[in-house]
């Protein structure tokens, strides 16, 4: 680089690459006509500028918005904190709150100048660990064999802030009089917000680093989530379409100058973003994988993290089988970088066109194939933001209501609470239709199917028991299986399934993955013979003659599997057993815990029924002082078997706040 080219702002710089590297230059001339966007404010960096009576703008590290309420302000961003010398002039004698887009340094590099003001800071919720427990994360943050995760955290702060609170995705937060809306809008960062408000008859959208000008971005580098991969191009698309669908007549980006009459800014980039993604992936954006009918009343979506369904009736009430992250690559990444103890994050997907393009009109009911979070993390927003009712098989209750009893593979860690508990075969009816579950393990023991008529033809909901493609047909004929052991897995369990299938004989399956497919007799006596395989080789390999054994990691738990406790409290648990054994079976148990702990009673007795279940309750009783060596613990259950001492065979876990 030259020496006129090394006095560049970062800012100027990426203008000047981005001009180079621009994509879609023609993408513009097909957009709906919208009134004429320009940029408001003026130009120069260090000066604050005038937007409107009560909103202002600064160029620092990054660009930092001021509302002002009177006397009073809140910031959105706050760069290295140079805002603060330009409120005398304002009147403003206090800052309420720092609101910040995104966890990157530039946007809150002079957080420890506000902490020292005494100014409080809201955080995107799904960043909040990367302001108030940064060194946690530099502590764990790989350097050395980095492996194939991407993602710029680096750019995180070097040390934690304070955070006063959380900015709730969907939810609103509340200055005054004034409601600011939390949109998530992950791209730049996976964890972004774009903030909405009000300001003089302006809706003014805070948008932070999704879009810099009409076409263009900050950073390329930002959307490279995984090796070689280009995730945060489809992100940013998903993102900039639901700003889109918010209407701001006001975009303030985080880089970039201010923008009146944003809608072509925004569709320039989205088309731009769109066009490199399709070049570099071979595939089309996340918006562009809108659902199907495959029948009048039975629309398809299966493109998102699991297939979801929306059954449409006369009346046009919805009912959803299934609903979860909008996309594969975006779930497997919103999943990776959640926080511990913390629930993935959720985006709202396919709703606005379930209503312009079948003519949904609310969604009343939604019912989960099985407890795995990629078919229900979307099912506590449709409580929420639309009031749906949730049904749900009746095993699956307790998963949903207490996430933290179980050590599941994939379970949403926020309560869901359950309006209704179907039992098996238990025969319902919602708006014109006649449905029948049944409990249908094999690829979780916590999984239903249900069965109905839609149009004509017997529809089984099968979760992700089953799965075919005509594509890639398997060699025998059969359908796939797919079975997951820590799911409370047992030799059986397809057997069961596979009966609900010959029973109840639906002419098309609809699978948690992949399109709908026809059921032909054929396909069920090959997958019948498949499962009997299975279960063949589960009795040859295992050497328990009670085979179970090998399969059910868990047939002694400690119930629930995480608890959440302070120094000197308690917590009422239990040890659960499943005996596998044709017999009844005596177990005795001694808990394992930490220096100064200790259960009520120390050791417990009980009696599982053959091919039965039993419990015992205790009290755990956690030390009262002194320092704990970590702020997650590990208790163990030292277990004996008619006699036989097994050892330490269960766990669980338990947070001290």
């Amino acid at each position: 680089m030259n020496a006129g080219a090394s006095d560049l702002s970062r800012r100027r710089f990426f203008g000047a690459t981005g001009r180079a590297l621009a994509l879609g230059a023609g993408a513009a001339a097909s957009m709906t006509p919208s009134p004429p966007q320009r940029a408001a404010g003026g130009s120069g960096s260090g000066e604050l500028k005038k937007l409107s009576e009560n909103l202002y703008w600064l160029e620092d590290t990054c660009n930092v918005y001021l509302v002002r309420d009177g006397a009073r302000a809140v910031l959105i961003d706050f760069g290295s904190g140079k805002i603060l010398d330009h409120l005398a002039p304002l009147g403003i004698t206090r800052v309420d709150w720092i609101l910040h887009t995104h966890h990157h340094r530039d946007q809150c590099q002079g957080d420890p100048l506000a902490v020292e003001r005494k100014i409080p800071i809201a955080v995107p919720a799904y960043e909040h660990h990367l302001f108030a427990d940064v060194e946690n994360f530099w502590r764990n943050r790989r350097v050395y064999h980095e492996g194939y995760e991407t993602r710029n955290d680096y750019f995180s702060l070097t040390a934690s802030v304070p955070v006063a609170a959380r900015l709730i995705d969907y939810e609103e937060f509340r200055w005054g009089e004034r409601r600011i809306l939390v949109l998530p809008t992950p791209g730049h960062t996976l964890g972004s917000v774009t903030l909405f408000v009000e300001v003089d008859g302006e809706k003014a959208a805070f948008c932070g680093d999704l879009l810099h000008s009409p076409g263009k971005i900050l950073t390329l580098y930002d959307l490279q989530y995984h090796y070689g991969n280009y995730e945060g191009l489809d992100a940013s698309v998903f993102s900039l379409d639901a700003v889109l669908e918010e209407k701001p007549t006001l975009l303030c980006p985080s880089h970039g100058r201010p923008l009146r009459y944003p809608a072509p800014a925004i569709r320039e980039t989205m088309n731009s973003l769109a066009e490199y993604h399709r070049f570099v992936t071979g595939s089309e954006p996340t918006t562009e994988t809108l659902p199907f009918a495959y029948s009048p009343h039975l629309i398809v979506s299966n493109r998102t993290s699991c297939t979801f369904y929306a059954i449409l009736s006369e009346s046009g009430k919805a009912m959803f089988i299934d609903y979860g992250f909008p996309s594969q690559p975006l779930s497997e990444h919103l999943v990776k970088v959640t926080a511990v103890n913390d629930r993935a994050r959720f985006l709202e997907h396919n709703i606005r066109a379930l209503r312009t393009h079948f003519g949904m009109k609310s969604i009343d009911v939604a019912i989960p194939t099985h407890a795995n979070d990629d078919h229900y993390c979307g099912f506590h927003h449709l409580k929420r933001r639309y009031g749906t009712k949730i049904w749900c098989y009746e095993s699956m209750v307790e998963v949903f209501e207490r996430p933290n009893g179980d050590r599941l593979g994939c379970i949403v860690p926020e309560p869901l609470k359950v309006d209704r508990a179907l039992r098996h075969e238990e025969a319902f009816q919602w708006e014109e239709y006649e449905f029948l579950m049944t409990h249908n393990p094999g690829h979780a023991e916590h999984q239903m199917a249900l069965f109905t008529v839609i149009d004509g033809r017997r529809v089984g909901f099968t979760g992700d028991a089953y799965s075919y493609s005509p594509d890639r047909p398997t060699p025998d004929g059969s359908m796939r299986i797919r079975p997951v052991f820590l799911n409370y897995f047992e030799s059986d369990s397809y057997q069961k399934s596979i009966r609900n299938l010959i029973k109840y004989r639906p002419d098309v399956i609809a699978p948690g993955h992949g399109r709908p497919f026809p059921l032909t007799d054929e396909m069920i006596q090959a997958t019948q013979a498949l499962i009997d395989r299975h279960a063949d080789y589960y009795r040859r390999l295992i050497a328990d003659p009670d085979c179970d054994f090998g399969l059910d990691a868990q047939w002694v738990r400690i119930y629930p599997y995480q608890m959440f406790l302070k120094a000197g409290e308690s917590a009422a648990a239990e040890i659960r057993v499943r005996n596998h054994r044709r017999r009844p079976m005596k177990i005795e148990v001694t808990l394992v815990l930490p220096a100064g702990w200790r259960a009520e009673p120390a050791r417990l007795s009980l009696e599982a029924p053959a091919k039965g279940r039993a419990s015992a309750p205790f009290r755990l009783v956690t030390a009262r002082s002194g320092p704990a060596s970590s702020p997650r613990l590990a208790i163990a259950a030292d277990v004996s078997a008619d006699g036989k001492h097994l050892g330490q065979i269960a766990e669980a876990i338990v947070n001290l706040a």
